[in-house]
């Protein structure tokens, strides 16, 4: 229904919530593939840009600091580099970090290589070997002393040898004698150490494989019995998200958009059911807030996050996401650009919307990846077209072109001119209607000057707003 994800983002609190588990260093290599190696058949990457994340465990603490927890993270590093790069990114983000060093264990990197949008090969670095026994004391220790300043726990086990049942019996005991609640991010084949735990999430494959039932309630009723758990968070892809519980179960359906990456999917969806019930709301609010977050974090590549303004404005639905001030787009087209997305750009004032206009952003849309639509706003329409212009105002117009599938980002600009945009925008693809011819199209000499590229779409003869306007006053 309109308005409860918006209502549920209202309600949410900054509670405290302390994660343990498997700590990663998640490190993207981004760039082009255009030949294929002459030493041997494998494409070459030709790297353009170098990126660090937190990963694992690290990573549910990050989603957890974006959607406004305030976050301590547990777990295990190396005395290396890598574990105080983790460390710094953490604290940058406002996230306490509580890690053992083990001298005998190196930090866990995982580095990803992506070319065009897509992962070409991943290479791990890491030991998967229980504890010491020595660090495993220290640790169990530090995350059962964590229940007496923490709201919640979230289990973020990764199968890298860090949860082991000591550590996770300990934290769990701890918080279950404050009454408070312990979420598992359930990916361990021994899951017989989450006993007592509140809830757990995981996907149909891991509970098809831990149940040994191919069937999502009867596997999950199964689970719940065997670990004693409250509830199941069980994640089925396209088809949703189920919460399954020992008296009753429900699905919320998927949303529909397109699939970039689903890297980390799982702790986002953890992380923001973990914030709804921290913030002491129902499980199906809890739920509606993983559901609309998994919906957003699969359209971004790699590792990502999402933020309470993100779900905020989920519920609006998509026509009303594309719609951005200046400033957002600027932003939204540097984090296109880096995924390595072309970037076409068109303006005009697409008053009375018309399939001329439909099949002109087509044409746009097929020349790149992302589509930006910056439409005059009603002064500037006024100047250029004259009184009794526009006829629909900007926001109706702006509502219009959002709605339209092959249309990406909608914003608005003042000027006769979108030229000041152009310069901060920098598209790859600037396209016009034929009718203007190259020379007339504002902003080529701007485009092509940088590298970019103009284009002309066919036009459509008799279809103009114009003519539609002639139409309906012969019509009176």
């Amino acid at each position: 229904m309109q308005g409860r994800l918006a209502e549920a983002v209202r309600k949410l609190g900054s509670p405290r919530v302390y994660v343990a588990g498997d700590l990663m260093l998640d490190t993207y290599l981004w760039g082009s593939v255009n030949r294929v190696s002459p030493e041997a058949p494998v494409q070459i990457l030709n790297v353009q840009r170098e990126e660090v994340r937190a990963g694992g465990a690290a990573n549910v603490a990050r989603n957890l600091a974006t959607l406004g927890a305030k976050v301590t993270c547990g777990g295990v590093v190396g005395r290396d580099a890598h574990g105080a790069r983790l460390a710094s990114l953490l604290a940058e983000i406002g996230v306490r970090a509580q890690f053992v060093a083990d001298g005998e264990r190196p930090t866990s990197v995982k580095t990803r290589m992506i070319a065009h949008n897509q992962q070409m090969l991943r290479v791990d670095r890491e030991k998967s070997e229980p504890l010491a026994a020595p660090v495993e004391r220290r640790l169990a220790a530090m995350a059962a002393g964590a229940a007496a300043s923490h709201d919640l726990a979230v289990l973020s086990d990764y199968n890298k040898g860090t949860l082991t049942p000591r550590v996770c019996q300990a934290l769990i005991r701890a918080f279950a004698k404050r009454r408070r609640p312990v979420l598992v991010g359930l990916k361990s084949r021994d899951c017989r150490k989450y006993r007592g735990a509140t809830g757990a999430s995981l996907n149909r494959g891991e509970l098809a494989h831990l149940s040994g039932v191919d069937n999502v309630e009867k596997g999950a009723a199964k689970l719940l019995k065997s670990l004693a758990l409250k509830f199941l968070i069980v994640t089925l892809g396209e088809r949703g998200l189920m919460i399954v519980e020992p008296s009753r179960s429900f699905r919320l359906p998927a949303v529909a958009r397109q699939v970039y990456d689903v890297t980390g999917a799982g702790d986002t969806v953890l992380s923001a059911f973990a914030v709804g019930l921290a913030s002491e709301l129902p499980l199906e609010e809890c739920a509606l807030l993983a559901n609309a977050a998994a919906g957003i974090v699969v359209g971004k590549v790699g590792t990502a996050t999402v933020s309470r303004d993100e779900l905020a404005a989920e519920d609006h639905g998509a026509a009303h996401r594309k719609i951005v001030t200046g400033a957002e787009l600027v932003k939204a087209v540097g984090e296109e650009r880096a995924r390595g997305r072309k970037i076409v750009f068109t303006n005009g004032c697409f008053d009375l919307l018309h399939p001329g206009h439909v099949r002109v952003l087509e044409f746009a849309k097929s020349k790149g990846d992302v589509l930006v639509v910056a439409i005059n706003t009603d002064a500037s329409v006024k100047g250029l077209k004259g009184a009794g212009r526009p006829v629909m105002d900007e926001r109706e117009r702006a509502a219009m072109l959002g709605a339209l599938e092959c249309v990406d980002y909608v914003t608005m600009f003042g000027e006769a001119t979108p030229v000041r945009l152009l310069k901060k925008l920098k598209p790859d693809v600037l396209v016009k209607g034929a009718s203007y011819g190259h020379d007339g199209v504002v902003g080529h000499d701007l485009v092509e000057g940088y590298g970019g590229r103009v284009e002309l779409a066919p036009m459509v003869t008799g279809l103009s707003t114009s003519e539609l306007l002639k139409r309906l006053e012969r019509t009176r």
